[in-house]
C-alpha cells in the first residue's frame, strides 16, 4: 500500500500541475489550493479504489485515482473570469443602456 499511495500522490501532482500549467487563466485560486486538491482527491479516491478492488487491481486503483483528482481539481476551474473571454449572461456591459431607451410609457 506504501507504493500505491506515492503513486497516487505523484498522480495527484502531476494532474495538480498540468491543469496549472495547460489553463493558468481558468484557475484563479491559490495555487496551492490547486495543488492540494489534486493532491488529496487523488490520494482519498485511490485508497478508496484500492480497498473496494480488495488490492488485486493496482492499475485500476491508479486510473481511479487519476478520474477523482482530474474531476475534484476540476471543480476549481473558472472559465468565467478567463482572460479576454466574453461574459455569459446576456446583459452585455458595453450595451448597458441600450434597452433602457427602447422602452417608453404611452399615455393612456
Amino acid at each position: 500500500m506504501l507504493v500505491q499511495s506515492i503513486a497516487f500522490a505523484l498522480v495527484g501532482l502531476v494532474v495538480g500541475l498540468t491543469a496549472l500549467l495547460a489553463l493558468p487563466t481558468y484557475y484563479r485560486a491559490p495555487r496551492g489550493l490547486t495543488l492540494g486538491t489534486a493532491l488529496a482527491a487523488a490520494l482519498v479516491g485511490g485508497a478508496v479504489a484500492h480497498f473496494s478492488l480488495d488490492g488485486h487491481y493496482p492499475a485500476g486503483a491508479i486510473a481511479a485515482s487519476a478520474a477523482a483528482s482530474t474531476a475534484l481539481t476540476s471543480l476549481l476551474a473558472r472559465p468565467d473570469l478567463a482572460a479576454g473571454r466574453a461574459p455569459a449572461h446576456r446583459h452585455h456591459p458595453h450595451r448597458a443602456g441600450a434597452h433602457r431607451a427602447a422602452r417608453r410609457h404611452r399615455p393612456a
